[in-house]
């Protein structure tokens, strides 16, 4: 796979000379300064960002479907769904996986790919100087390649390859599948405007990442964004009223009208065109994006990330009279969101766990933790740029190292601060889960053993074994422990122990900005500490 040369060096000394969010280091080294002296001893402990943010992409290599790139890192893998979309008369090769089976499931990927990109468009030096803006890229095109092919034709999207209740019943390397590689689409007579908006979105802010490094490539994501848009917006419609096989395994709850929202602003930031910021304000109310209060962010419901988007994107102070209410509307729903994680919001708060973990629901509740980490981060910058020291929230003023502090804790219970004393970031720390429910992971390399190993044989051989599992998925952030802080390391404890893409793509930024904030830290320590005398 060849990507664009981005100047890394150059987004290396810009990095020295600012931070990510454009604030000059003055003001970061005393935020760093506040950060840490409001945090409390025991949550400083000595976690190495820079090493979770790099298994955080390999991650995104062991999830990869397709012919494998010779710079493949992760060696257990192999060459699998080289025949996707054949039955259809479409090359549907390549995309991820989104979590430990075989379907290619449309919607989780977009969201995956628009949040490792917007990892990547607010925190593209800090990722640099970790040394990893190159894998980040890859991992954002990965994803886009595969979705420039799934776009037929203007109106055209194909959303899902494969089928969940075939693919559940087996248990097998993904080198090895039988199971059924059925392809599905949205067109304007079966519309799928929540996954065509998410693709759109995602396109859309993968365009930004490419600007620089490959800005043909970043025209061509642009073109299929707005393309992708419009027939979102033009044929209304949940996807899985028209792919029914997704119901059951990623169904729209929240309907597409968050989505629509979420595309027109990628676009808006992409292209700077007011047509579709006025999209957003026209439409913030009927599509709930100025009336929900949310305290979640999903790869279903976009609402939080909606509205802090559109309140970064609202700026100035000559404004049109309709922006301006409309700013102040998306702000304030915004700001629930943020007070809810900080348990400042009159009662209407994010439960937490004894242990501290933000806790939304039982079901792989890690991905909730993550996107928040990530939102909160996003948002804290936003209010120092826009030199606001404090948010207003119903319980009383919180500072912005308040929203700093909450989204490290957030990322240290996920590295081992927690009462299990386990890293849910699978490869990181001393002890993290061994039984991960993933088919790859879970049976012996097809590298080390070709021997083809069938549907059922799987389960028979590998799925029941007590011992390890043989190849450790780097970098997965699992479903993690359930609100007493409880965690199971089973192979069939799914709900805990499966691991989705879209649960580690937020963790990119958190982990690329705490590293930087260390890094900073020492910095500061060290120029307080006095040098010593000579003798």
């Amino acid at each position: 796979m060849v990507i664009g040369s981005m100047k890394a060096e150059e987004r290396i000394e810009r990095s020295s000379r600012r931070s990510g969010s454009g604030i000059d280091l003055t003001c970061t080294f005393k935020l760093v300064a506040l950060l840490w002296a409001v945090l409390p001893m025991a949550a400083i402990e000595a976690f190495d960002y820079k090493d979770a943010l790099s298994k955080s992409l390999l991650y995104f290599e062991a999830q990869r479907s397709g012919h494998l790139p010779y710079n493949q890192r992760v060696a257990w893998r192999g060459h699998s769904g080289l025949t996707d979309g054949l039955q259809q008369g479409v090359d549907l090769v390549g995309g991820y996986y989104d979590a430990g089976d075989h379907v290619k499931f449309g919607l989780p990927m977009a969201f995956t790919i628009t949040m490792l990109s917007w990892s990547v468009i607010e925190y593209g030096d800090e990722i640099a100087a970790a040394g990893e803006y190159h894998h980040a890229l890859e991992a954002i095109k990965w994803g886009t390649d595969y979705f420039i092919k799934a776009h037929t034709h203007p109106n055209v999207l194909w959303v899902e390859v494969g089928d969940g209740d075939t693919d559940h019943y087996c248990w097998q390397r993904p080198e090895d599948m039988t199971t059924s590689r059925q392809a599905y689409k949205i067109d304007t007579e079966n519309p799928g405007s929540d996954v065509a908006g998410e693709t759109a979105a995602a396109m859309a802010a993968a365009s930004i990442v490419f600007q620089e490094s490959n800005p043909h490539y970043s025209h061509l994501l642009l073109h299929h964004a707005r393309q992708l848009f419009e027939f979102a917006d033009k044929y209304r419609g949940k996807y899985d009223s028209s792919v029914r096989e997704a119901k059951r395994y990623y169904p729209s709850w929240s309907g597409y009208e968050d989505e629509l929202l979420w595309a027109a602003l990628w676009l808006h930031r992409a292209t700077g065109k007011g047509a579709y910021l006025e999209y957003v304000v026209e439409n913030g109310h009927r599509f709930g994006g100025t009336g929900w209060e949310m305290a979640e962010f999903s790869w279903d419901v976009k609402h939080a990330g909606v509205q802090i988007l559109a309140t970064k994107l609202f700026k100035g102070g000559d404004l049109p009279e309709s922006q301006r209410r409309a700013a102040q509307q998306y702000r304030a729903k915004a700001e629930y969101y943020v007070c809810a994680c900080l348990n400042e919001n009159n009662g209407s708060n994010v439960h937490r766990t004894p242990g501290g973990m933000l806790f939304v629901r039982q079901w792989n509740n890690m991905q909730y933790v993550s996107s928040a980490a990530f939102l909160l981060s996003v948002y804290s910058d936003h209010l120092i740029k826009a030199e606001q020291r404090e948010l207003q929230c119903p319980d009383g003023a919180v500072g912005t190292q308040e929203l700093v502090a909450l989204a490290k804790s957030q990322a240290d219970y996920i590295l081992g601060a927690n009462p299990m004393r386990t890293s849910y970031l699978v490869g990181y720390g001393r002890k993290y889960p061994m039984k991960v429910h993933h088919r790859g992971s879970s049976i012996v390399s097809y590298k080390r053993s070709k021997g083809f190993i069938g549907c059922m044989q799987g389960y028979y051989d590998w799925y029941g074994r007590r011992s390890p599992n043989p190849n450790v998925i780097t970098g997965a952030l699992v479903g993690g422990p359930d609100s007493r802080d409880k965690f199971r390391d089973q192979r069939g404890n799914y709900m805990q122990t499966e691991a989705c893409t879209y649960n580690t793509a937020p963790l990119v930024g958190v982990f690329a900005k705490l590293h930087r904030l260390s890094d900073q830290h020492i910095q500061i320590q060290e120029m307080s500490t006095p040098a010593a005398s000579s003798s």
